[in-house]
């Protein structure tokens, strides 16, 4: 998995100002900060896919359900 797919929603950065806003959230968090706010990220970003995974098996096992009752 390389930058670009993980930055999709910003496709024309640099890494001139990838580099810049790395600097501003370093400057905004501080060094001991850091760790915690990224943690704190990817934690809220496996909590959304794993609200996402559900709902989309919830909504396959309700079109199942209804088919085996069609038959």
């Amino acid at each position: 998995m390389n930058i670009s797919s993980i930055l999709l929603f910003l496709p024309n950065l640099g890494g001139g100002e990838l580099l810049l806003v790395f600097f501003v959230i370093l400057l905004f968090f501080g060094a001991k900060k850091l760790p915690d706010l990224a943690r704190g990220l990817g934690k809220g970003i496996r909590e959304f896919k794993d609200a996402t995974n559900g709902v989309k098996k919830s909504l396959e096992e309700g079109i199942n359900t209804e088919d085996e009752k069609k038959k």
